[in-house]
């Protein structure tokens, strides 16, 4: 009788921990479509709106590149908020930095969306842009490692990149809201309309995400990994010091692994937008719902991507995804110049998924880069420093790119520079499938 018992108990338990797995992984996709809902909204809105509302009377290639350098300062912050809060979310938990960088990135979308146009407050109007941007850039800089680390603490090694390819599918996600957003607003408003106030409404809209986030978090417990931490007493008092002098080579490798992946995800999901309404002439909307059309197939290669690095490995997928980059972004932006309305939408659909090649596994292969008692200083700081070599900077160089040479082959071969560099590195980074949680 006593073993029938402690059997109901463990199958109790058992179901128990699947539940809470399962919410985890949830937490982790929702809680990451959310937040980058807010920082992709803004990226949209400074290749549509922002050149007009907030830098006007200049060349058009100056209010792009002004606007694109707003967008960049986001990215600066990145890395200091992966300073900042991984040093927090090593000593006093994942979970509690995930639900304080959520109600900043609610807070300061809404912000920007409130922040008056330059024909109200002059200047003052960018500034408080660029103010909103950065908070953004701070809080993205943490969210990301620690939801990764919530779905991949919780679940079962062998699956970590099938499981962590969740949170990787909430960019996606995110893009298809913050795009259908301002699609669906463009469609409701005349172009006059939609530049006056119709933008704002997305950016408001944040808050009741963000409300839906902050429920959807509070449930999810602890992960085990850092229990166990805590247990042992192997909390690290200064882990981003501690990442650095022991960890240093894996922070910077997992940097320079993004390089190619950062540069090509804001190239197909930032610029050409831009490229697609000035240089081949598509109306706003249309180019958003081809975007959005993108992101909806990213969000199922994403898990795919992630669990054939469980199968076949983090470090061989990730280098097809390189090594395919090197040679497509010539085909690209070759069917991008036929202004073939098939072939445009041809090239910007299977654009971002060839890109999940390297995002996909990317999660897992930078988490188990580092030991758990400096994994979420590591793998943020990692993963953002790329925010500031690659991803930054990457609409800012095409457009220069295509102002000197005059033609998009001048991107492309930015772009395929870029992958080799990402193909080396991936040899050099050592893959550590399904753990470092006891180191």
């Amino acid at each position: 009788m006593a073993r029938v018992t402690d059997t109901a108990a463990t199958l109790r338990t058992d179901r128990a921990v699947r539940r809470h797995q399962l919410r985890a992984v949830v937490s982790a996709t929702v809680g990451t479509t959310i937040e980058w809902y807010d920082f992709f909204l803004y990226g949209v809105a400074a290749a549509t709106v922002f050149p007009q509302k907030f830098f006007p009377g200049s060349d058009p290639f100056i209010s792009t590149m002004l606007s694109f350098t707003t967008f960049f300062v986001g990215f600066v912050a990145r890395p200091i908020g992966a300073a900042i809060f991984g040093h927090f979310g090593d000593r006093i938990g994942r979970k509690k930095l995930l639900v304080f960088t959520m109600i900043v990135m609610g807070a300061s979308t809404m912000a920007v969306g409130l922040t008056p146009s330059y024909e109200v407050i002059g200047i003052w109007g960018a500034v408080f842009l660029t103010i909103g941007r950065i908070l953004q850039g701070l809080a993205i800089g943490g969210q990301w490692s620690g939801s990764v680390l919530m779905a991949a603490e919780w679940t079962d090694p062998k699956r970590r990149g099938f499981t962590t390819s969740f949170a990787q599918m909430g960019a996606p996600a995110g893009m298809v809201l913050a795009n259908g957003a301002l699609a669906l607003m463009t469609g409701l408003t005349s172009d006059q309309s939609f530049l006056d106030w119709g933008w704002r409404i997305p950016f408001l809209a944040s808050v009741a995400l963000v409300i839906t986030g902050f429920y959807i978090r509070a449930g999810v417990n602890e992960t085990p990994v850092f229990e166990e931490l805590k247990k042992t007493g192997a909390i690290v008092k200064a882990p981003l010091v501690e990442v650095l002098r022991h960890n240093g080579k894996e922070v910077a490798l997992s940097a320079l692994l993004r390089t190619s992946q950062q540069v090509c995800f804001y190239i197909f999901t930032t610029y050409v937008i831009t490229y697609g309404t000035t240089v081949l002439g598509f109306g706003r909307g249309l180019v958003l719902n081809m975007v959005m059309v993108m992101a909806l197939v990213s969000c199922f290669a994403n898990p795919l991507f992630g669990h054939l690095s469980d199968l076949y490995g983090r470090r061989t997928i990730t280098a097809i995804g390189c090594a395919i980059m090197i040679v497509f972004p010539f085909m690209y932006f070759g069917l991008l110049d036929t202004k073939s309305l098939p072939l445009v939408f041809l090239a910007i659909v299977i654009s971002n998924p060839i890109q999940d090649l390297q995002y996909g596994p990317q999660a897992a292969y930078i988490a188990e880069s580092f030991p758990a008692s400096v994994r979420y200083s590591g793998s943020a700081l990692g993963y953002q420093l790329a925010s500031i070599t690659a991803g930054g900077p990457a609409p800012l160089i095409a457009t220069l790119l295509l102002r000197e040479y005059g033609t998009s082959t001048a991107i492309a071969w930015y772009i395929s520079i870029c992958s080799v560099i990402s193909l080396i590195c991936v040899f050099f980074l050592k893959e550590h499938r399904g753990g470092r949680d006891h180191q």
